[in-house]
């Protein structure tokens, strides 16, 4: 529960992700979250790889909330054609804030 005098907003934002299937020895499904820098990861296969970028994608928004960073816009021009698939992942944010 918050504290009086502060509400909550909700916000949707929608990052696009590039996948890379493997090839050759890779044995490993490599993200990228495109508009988002830094935020990349790896799995086992498609679904793991999409767990462990959603995660890292959280975790990179939580760590700029708490240093009091704005988060980067997404980009509705993001695109990687040497990705094997692109697609759109949402990251919910929800921020505590005083009401005026």
């Amino acid at each position: 529960m918050l504290p009086p005098g502060f509400g909550i907003l909700i916000d949707m934002l929608r990052y696009h992700v590039a996948y890379y299937l493997p090839r050759g020895e890779d044995r490993m499904v490599v993200a990228e979250v495109l508009d988002f820098p830094g935020v990349v990861s790896q799995g086992f296969d498609l679904p793991d790889a999409r767990l462990m970028i959603a995660s890292a994608l959280e975790d990179m928004a939580q760590l700029c909330l708490e240093e009091g960073k704005p988060l980067p816009a997404p980009n509705p021009e993001a695109s990687a054609p040497e990705a094997d698939l692109v697609e759109l992942l949402p990251l919910s944010v929800e921020v505590g804030m005083q009401k005026a």
